[in-house]
């Protein structure tokens, strides 16, 4: 019984999300669904035809590479934070934390309305103005996912080895990334999120010239008889993201074994 309610709850909870993906799959290779239809009319794939046209690849792979970016930034600035507030090596630790989760508070449209006068001034690149302000808006997730891990990691595993001989390079070699692995990937899964979501800043640091995933589902919502092609669009958008947690999952059953 112990294990029957484990299991029941996860499938419970995966027919939780991915239910709603249902009706979106059917709009995606339909090419007619009309009320009071429970099922598409008439099956087709010109909604993903109109959005490979409209530039659909292009802004797969350019949300790909600005999430990426982000991640590899956010994820290593956020476990540095985390380690100076836990190990107290800062000072004012409070208002340090404050001024890291600041951007959580913050609207972002407020925010990327008062800085793009600021980047067109200093004449900052759109796509390095994007992917700096959306690496401040992922670290505080990365921050305080790494703060608990710092919380727990047991610091005697490098002492140990450094009374051995090893070098710091060794140990955060072999030991302490190796142990915060998982820590490390959940918190470069967030940061990843944080930018391949993000429509706001994007929309407004990037001009209309830095054409992601978000902005073109949301061209295509702004108008009427789109909805094959939003389907199309919004299903290649929840797929990075599936397979990313799905990588973490099993990363995190190889760890516990």
């Amino acid at each position: 019984m112990k294990r029957v309610l484990p299991a029941v709850g996860r499938s419970a909870l995966v027919l939780w999300f991915l239910l709603p993906l249902i009706p979106v799959a059917l709009w995606a290779i339909s090419n007619r669904w009309s009320f009071p239809g429970s099922v598409p009319q008439e099956w087709g794939f010109d909604g993903v035809r109109s959005a490979l046209d409209a530039g659909g690849v292009d802004a797969f792979v350019r949300s790909t590479m600005l999430a990426l970016a982000v991640a590899a930034i956010a994820t290593p600035l956020g476990a540095l934070a985390a380690r100076a507030l836990v190990n107290g090596t800062v000072r004012f630790p409070a208002v340090v934390a404050g001024v890291l989760f600041a951007p959580v508070a913050l609207p972002p449209f407020a925010v990327a309305l008062g800085l793009d006068v600021l980047v067109l001034r200093s004449r900052i690149p759109s796509t390095v103005a994007v992917i700096a302000l959306l690496t401040v808006a992922a670290i505080p997730y990365t921050t305080y996912l790494m703060r608990v891990a710092f919380g727990a990691y047991d610091i005697g595993y490098e002492e140990e080895a450094r009374t051995l001989g090893a070098s710091n390079a060794m140990v955060l070699r072999r030991i302490r990334i190796p142990l915060l692995a998982p820590a490390l990937a959940g918190a470069a899964l967030l940061a990843f999120l944080v930018a391949w979501s993000d429509y706001v800043i994007t929309l407004l640091i990037g001009g209309g010239r830095l054409v992601t995933v978000p902005i073109l589902v949301a061209s295509f919502a702004a108008g009427t008889g789109n909805d094959s092609v939003v389907a199309a669009l919004s299903v290649a958008a929840v797929v990075p993201p599936l397979l990313l947690v799905l990588m973490l999952a099993r990363l995190r059953r190889r760890s516990a074994r």
